[in-house]
């Protein structure tokens, strides 16, 4: 929501107006310098939508006020050209109406532009949510990293690597839209206060590392483009692509990481395939290449890569990993009642190369339990168990 900056204004008083914290503020309005706001300066509020209210017979703008449950105030600088003393019938005035329920409400077949919309809709309402675009998929979508707050600490999770394991996008959307809704309005998530965390923590979310992938287990090989024979070839022209788990090209990401990947490559398949075929080399695949830029271009203190399904958490590779990560994998296990799981005979994932190139905490969580891709109905189940370890994240 935008509101214009009238003599006396600054984000501290609109902090006390709209009883959002200032940092949120300062976080919305990046390229404005908090002590030198001008007059008819368009502000960023996060937290709110702009409803429109009709005047009606008799309306005064203390009576629109008290109805709507706002200041004359807030009125005011949403409506920088209204005449209080001389108000309308009829006239159109927008109403600042404060956002208190989450917005990201359908994970069912969450394909890319399905999350495309949430994630508009979510940088709309809580403006402080940073959009960017770190590359793009075989097929051009861009692939985008959703960052909250620019503390020093930084996290990084990601979801749908695999194609069919797409219900982890709608996991990480949904938490960004809870962690941004309980910002604006000071609730506690599970007894925690988000403000503490937002001030020290930068949030990184890639949502979907695979899009062309989700897209083809949703929506059938008529979104694979220019690759439709492909993908129809590689899938023994079964139309059903519930079990696929690779890229459009047919390799699997999490196979594509210089981390034994010779290992990998000498034991699985050795052309495209719905899942496993690790690439004739390394970082082939732009997905995959974009996720181990984006670790370059950073300082991730730990990651959190979302899979399905099994309930367990892989924390180990070759011993690299450093003694907290033992410690943190105990603290999700507790949250989650996940089953924490050093070492496992596999490798080239994205988080073995994490924890080989950083020595840092680095984590495969896999979420729920049964055959991919999860029915939806398992979500908020899910989401539950999920939910203490993305806390856990912000606070250790």
């Amino acid at each position: 929501m935008q509101v214009v900056v009238r003599s006396g204004d600054s984000l501290w008083y609109y902090s006390q107006l709209f009883n959002v914290p200032l940092p949120l503020i300062i976080q919305s309005n990046p390229t404005i310098s908090p002590s030198q706001l001008s007059i008819g300066q368009s502000i960023q509020i996060p937290g709110y939508e702009m409803q429109s209210y009709r005047v009606q017979q008799n309306d005064t703008l203390w009576q629109i006020a008290t109805k709507q449950n706002i200041s004359i105030d807030a009125l005011v600088r949403a409506n920088p050209n209204i005449n209080p003393n001389n108000l309308q019938i009829g006239q159109l005035i927008l109403v600042p109406y404060r956002v208190t329920n989450i917005v990201v409400t359908d994970p069912s077949n969450y394909t890319y532009d399905k999350m495309l919309r949430d994630i508009n809709r979510l940088i709309n309402i809580y403006p402080f949510i940073q959009k960017n675009t770190i590359g793009q998929s075989v097929l051009g979508k861009d692939l985008i990293e959703l960052q909250i707050s620019s503390g020093s600490k930084q996290v990084h999770i990601n979801g749908s690597f695999h194609a069919n394991e797409w219900i982890t996008t709608p996991v990480i959307m949904r938490f960004l839209n809870q962690y941004a809704l309980s910002l604006t309005n000071n609730q506690a998530i599970r007894g925690l206060y988000m403000l503490p965390y937002f001030v020290q923590t930068m949030l990184s979310a890639v949502p979907m590392v695979n899009p062309d992938g989700v897209d083809l287990v949703i929506e059938g090989s008529s979104v694979a483009g220019g690759f439709e024979s492909e993908v129809l070839a590689i899938n023994n022209n079964n139309t059903d692509f519930s079990n696929w788990k690779a890229n459009i090209r047919g390799v699997d990401l999490n196979n594509q990481y210089p981390a034994k990947w010779e290992v990998e490559a000498a034991r699985k398949p050795i052309s495209p395939a719905p899942r496993d075929f690790p690439g004739y080399q390394p970082l082939t695949e732009p997905e995959a290449v974009a996720m181990a830029e984006l670790t370059g271009n950073r300082n991730f203190r730990r990651m959190n890569a979302l899979h399905t399904q099994g309930e367990v958490i892989y924390w180990g590779y070759e011993g690299l990993e450093p003694p907290e990560a033992e410690t943190i994998v105990s603290e999700y296990a507790r949250v989650s009642g996940y089953n924490p799981i050093r070492f496992i005979d596999s490798y080239a994932g994205f988080k073995d190369w994490f924890i080989m190139v950083y020595r840092r905490p680095g984590y495969t969580v896999e979420l729920g339990t049964g055959v991919n891709p999860l029915p939806i109905s398992q979500f908020n189940e899910i989401y539950e168990e999920t939910l203490g370890i993305l806390l856990a994240n912000l606070y250790m």
